[in-house]
């Protein structure tokens, strides 16, 4: 297909497509004269992955093409492939903390270990962890290791579900951790918050 019946296919205006190919963001397609080039199903596809990561995912052109690289050379090494998604995660993810340990910092190490996760000890989303729990006790939500364990119990049960469905092939697998992260957590996020109401409206229905 022509440019223009990308475009159809995809439904993303010629220009943009344009600039995804001179940003690297779509590779080439395959040239039949100076000024034309032919496209396939696979440029259907790689538009198609740019606007689920920007619209849905909320990353920039500039992130998306971070992720594009991990996807594209992900490496061999099956044992290491879900590491290699979550550093890609971790560099795409927005952290305003100075990098500087604290106790909070500790006492999610802490937690974790008498948890009895195994988790890298220098995971960027330990901190995360740490500023989000901060935050929730400046603003006195009661979230205490007691709360943190009934969450850590069922948070554990989507991971064991999204492990399960990682594909075996390194590639895929890096494609489908990352984008299933970036894609799948506005769904638990929806999910939670009908949840919640359900719960809710229960709850009162059935009384004290």
């Amino acid at each position: 297909m022509r440019l223009a019946e990308l475009s159809a296919e995809s439904g993303v205006a010629v220009a943009t497509l344009k600039y995804y190919l001179r940003e690297g963001l779509l590779h080439p397609g395959r040239s039949l004269s100076r000024t034309t080039a032919e496209y396939d199903a696979t440029h259907v596809d790689r538009v198609r992955l740019v606007r689920a990561l920007s619209e849905v995912g909320g990353l920039s052109l500039a992130t998306i093409e971070q992720v594009l690289e991990v996807i594209t050379e992900p490496g061999t090494d099956r044992l290491h492939v879900l590491e290699a998604a979550q550093r890609t995660l971790a560099r795409t993810a927005s952290r305003t903390g100075d990098g500087t340990e604290g106790g909070s910092t500790q006492r999610v190490r802490d937690w974790i270990e008498r948890h009895g996760w195994e988790i890298d000890p220098m995971d960027p989303f330990i901190d995360d962890l740490a500023r989000a729990w901060d935050a929730c006790d400046h603003a006195a939500l009661g979230l205490d290791e007691d709360r943190m364990d009934r969450y850590a119990e069922h948070v554990e049960g989507i991971a064991e579900v999204d492990v399960s469905t990682v594909p075996a092939d390194p590639e895929a697998a890096v494609r489908h951790v990352v984008l299933g992260t970036l894609l799948v957590d506005p769904v638990l996020v929806a999910l939670r918050r009908l949840a919640q109401q359900h719960v809710s409206r229960r709850t009162e229905r059935v009384g004290p």
